[in-house]
Formats: structure tokens, sequence, C-alpha cells
């Protein structure tokens, strides 16, 4: 446990993934294999279910630390963490208990059917054994929650530094469908439970924001002009007859999307495709808000998959019939993709639009219309261009519609987490409703260090209320703030959800009664 601990620490010390990956490289190098798999499954949400409910966990806290409850609560409201206040508020262990991750973890599945006496008896005797820093570790294990700021791409990585695997194929193997009582490290890493030839993919070609005006572009006749989509960039990898759907971020997602695996099923021969995963209806693309009600999903309820039906705009072909087709031209892979749709075809499925202008000057009011059609905007793609690995400029470009944007005033505060622990970093903002203020959207992007200071110090001077970390300030401070898109909602209380909601800048020129209303607010979704 020691060890783990002090793995977790040096994780939670930093917000650099090179440091992270580093610390995980060296638990890795030295931890016994047991403990390496039930951390891979900790950090990849494969833990067992939760054997000891948290109210429970509390009142044992406040039996044997010989408090009252309000004064567990305000605890709990200053650290902010249910796991990390039991932690401080426990007396100091008499003893020590010295035992590997895995023999927790195998004691606490074995203690989810036992009867809340033996429960009881188990968590005092280990809050007894350990230190404040294990406990906390301890009680994020019993607790079902164990969220460390790893993502599963930097576990991947670190991984693929500790053995030099591909970075995909232990992707592929680590989320995939595995027993840890019957599998072994190496096992794990190799995919010797996988057939990773089947469903291995190529790395995403990607775009640099256009930063040149269109006429030093050349000839327009040399580019292939298409809508920018709002979804999940995916690539559909179709192997002897097995079908698998990576996303960008490097993550298998295949069992996400049934309406695709079903459709592709159907296509002749092998291939790689790239393009978007949306929700379409009607043969309209659904907002990114709604496509969001499908994500992540463990199971999909026949109602989610009539209401949000998943579709895919093909943009690129990397691959057909085992033949690596990225060094080819653009245009000549285009020409192979088109073919392939005029063989396949399906409703949900759908061979991205080119756009075709005689000159430069054409583009623009496009681009402007674009969000009409949820479309982020414009991408530019020489036709001599290969499938690049990344990013490389010159070949690709995106061309965003520029962000919508309206004045807010904050209302709520919260401090941060990591080096920015000591401040109030994320923030609530809210519109004008007739005499009332409604929330519309949270930010924490976007202002300086010093704009953070400044103003964390003024949260402290004019808290009115707090609710654990989140602190209700006066609303005084105005703020212009920035979204890609905005749609009606049903799940906010202001009845609109805003896309990618950031600070633009703030407005120390204006007051309070100057900030938007939720008629000017809703208005927007008319004129996009």
């Amino acid at each position: 446990m020691k060890a783990f601990t002090q793995l977790i620490n040096s994780i939670e010390i930093t917000n650099k993934t090179n440091a992270k990956i580093e610390a995980l490289v060296r638990y890795f190098e030295t931890a016994e294999d047991k403990n390496k798999l039930w951390m891979i499954a900790l950090f990849t949400g494969k833990r067992p279910s939760r054997p000891v409910k948290s109210s429970l966990m509390k009142t044992w806290c406040m039996e044997i630390s010989k408090i009252p409850e309000w004064l567990f609560l305000e605890s709990y409201s200053t650290v902010g963490d249910l796991g990390e206040t039991l932690a401080l508020l426990l007396p100091d262990p008499s003893n020590t208990i010295e035992k590997p991750v895995y023999e927790w973890m195998d004691e606490l599945v074995q203690l989810k059917p036992k009867t809340e006496e033996e429960k009881k008896e188990y968590v005092l005797k280990a809050w007894n054994g350990l230190q404040p820093q294990e406990r906390l570790i301890f009680n994020k294990l019993i607790g079902g929650s164990f969220r460390v700021g790893v993502s599963k791409k930097t576990l991947v990585n670190a991984l693929a530094k500790l053995t030099n695997t591909d970075v995909n194929q232990l992707m592929h193997s680590i989320i995939g469908n595995w027993d840890i009582n019957t599998i072994t490290f190496n096992e794990l890493l190799s995919g010797a439970h996988i057939n990773y030839d089947n469903s291995k993919p190529y790395p995403f070609a990607l775009a640099y924001s256009l930063e040149k005006e269109l006429n030093e572009l050349g000839t327009i006749g040399d580019w292939q002009i298409e809508y920018k989509w709002d979804g999940i960039r995916g690539q559909i990898v179709k192997r002897n007859d097995e079908i698998f759907i990576w996303s960008r971020g490097e993550e298998l997602v295949t069992n996400q999307f049934p309406e695709l695996i079903e459709a592709f099923q159907t296509w002749e021969g092998d291939f790689v495709i790239d393009g978007e995963i949306l929700a379409i209806k009607d043969s309209s693309v659904l907002l990114f808000n709604d496509l969001q009600k499908r994500l992540n999903r463990k199971n999909i309820s026949k109602k989610l998959l009539q209401e949000v039906p998943i579709g895919f705009y093909a943009y690129d072909i990397m691959e057909l019939n085992q033949e690596d087709l990225r060094e080819t031209p653009l245009a000549s892979r285009r020409i192979q993709l088109e073919s392939l749709f005029e063989h396949n075809t399906l409703a949900n499925v759908k061979l991205s639009e080119t756009i075709h202008v005689q000159d430069w000057n054409e583009l623009n009011a496009i681009r402007n219309e674009s969000r009409k059609l949820n479309s982020e905007g414009l991408m530019l793609k020489q036709k001599s261009s290969t499938y690049h690995i990344g990013r490389k400029k010159g070949t690709w470009w995106k061309w965003k519609v520029d962000p919508l944007t309206i004045d807010v005033v904050m209302i709520y505060a919260q401090k941060g987490s990591g080096r920015r622990s000591s401040k109030y970093t994320d923030y609530t903002f809210a519109v004008k409703k007739e005499d009332q203020l409604v929330t519309i959207a949270k930010a924490y992007s976007g202002l300086t260090d010093a704009e953070i200071t400044e103003i964390s110090r003024w949260v402290t001077k004019n808290a009115t209320e707090k609710f654990g970390p989140v602190r209700t300030v006066k609303p005084e401070l105005v703020f212009e703030i920035a979204f890609e898109g905005i749609a009606l909602s049903n799940r906010h209380k202001s009845g609109v959800a805003l896309r990618f909601p950031r600070i633009k800048r703030w407005r120390k020129d204006k007051k309070v009664d100057e900030i938007d209303t939720i008629e000017s607010v809703k208005d927007l979704i008319f004129k996009q």
C-alpha cells in the first residue's frame, strides 16, 4: 500500500503529463504483477462495486473521533472530499498493517456480502493500521471512486514507454474484456486475449487552424473543401468480418455505437475509414449536446436509440482490402472512398459532402452559414496531400466559425485542484430572467494567473453562503463568455445548453444590469 500511496501522491502534486508518466513507469518497474493489474483496473474503471455505504463510514468516523455531525459536515465542506475528510478526522493509528494493494482489493470484494457489523469491524481495523495518506487511498478504494487525474491515454503511454509496445494495441488490450483473476500482467500487455491485427487503427491526420489569407493558399481547384462537423472523430476498422471503432483519443468505443456495427457489417470488403460519429435524425445532424446523451454508456435503452440515432460521415480512407493508401494523394483516396460508397449505401452512413466554388471569395459566406447545419465551419485539404500522422502545417486547415458571446455575472465560485487548489478557479455564471438571475454556464479557462488571484481575493471577501467547496458570491463581477453553439435543453435550469463555454474576458467596464437576458441568449439559437 505504501508504494501505491506514493504513486498517487506523485501524480496528484503535478499537472504535467510527462511527470505523471514517469511516476507510473517507476511504479510498474517495481510493483508486484497483481498490484500492477489492480492499478490498471482501477485507473480504467474496472472497479468492483462499492462494498460499504459512505453514510456508514461517516457514522463510524464520528463515533471514533467523538465529534458531532455539524462539525463533521463543516470539515467536509472545507475539505471537499469525503475520503480525505475521513482520513484527516480519524485519530492516529495504534498499529501498522502492511499489505499489498491486491490483498486489500481481494478483501474488499469479499466484504460486500457480509453483515454491517462485519464490515464495521473490518473497516475500523484497517483505519487503525494505516497512516493518514494510506487511509485516504483505502477510503477511495472502498468508496468505489478513484479519480486521480490520470486518463486512459496517459496510463497507456506509460505502459508503452515501459514495454516499447504499440500504444493502440495496449489501449485495445486494457479496455477489452479481461478478468483480473485469470490473466497475468504480461498476458494483458501482450494482448493474449485479443486479436489486435484485426483492430489496429492508424494515427489520425489532424489540421491546424487557418492562419493565412485564403488567396495565399493558391488555386482553389487544388483544395478539397468540406464541412467541419461537431461530433466524435472516429475510425471504422473492418477486417476479417470484425468491426472496431476507435475515437481520436485512441479509445476503443465500439460497443457505444451498435447502429454503426450493424451498418458496417453489411458492407463488402475490408477497409479503414476516417470520419465523424454524429447524432443524425431525419437526415439532419443534431447538436453535440444530443450526441453527449449517447457517450460512455454501458447500456443503451431502446428509447435512447430512437431519440438519438447515431450516424457516420466519412472523410477519408486509409486502407482498402489490406492495402495501405495513406501515401497516395487525397484526390486518389477520395475516388476510392466514393467507389466504396457506390457499392455500399445506408441511410445513417454518408460520404462527407465536398463544396465546390469558383473562387475563394464565395467561401466566407458558406462558412458563416455553416452553423445553421450544426457544423463548426469548413475544412480545407490539399488534394495532393497524403494522410499524414498528426498535424502538418500547410496541407490541412480547419476554418471554424467565430464563437458566439454573451455577457454574464458570476454567482458561484469553487476552488481548483492541484497547484490551484488554494484559489477559486471554477465559476458559475448567470444571466437575467425578469428580476432574477438564472444560471447559464460553468467555465474555468480563459483568465490569467494574475486575474485568478485577484478574483480569489474578491471571492474570499464577498462570499455570502457556502455549500461544501462552493461559495455563493455577490452578483457583481461581469464576464464575457464565448461558446461554439447553443441549444434548447430540458436538463438545464435556464432552458439552454452552451457548447464549450469559456471566459473570453473580464468586463471590469460593465455593471451587472448590463448583462444579457435569457431572452437575448435564446435569440442566438435562431441566429446561428
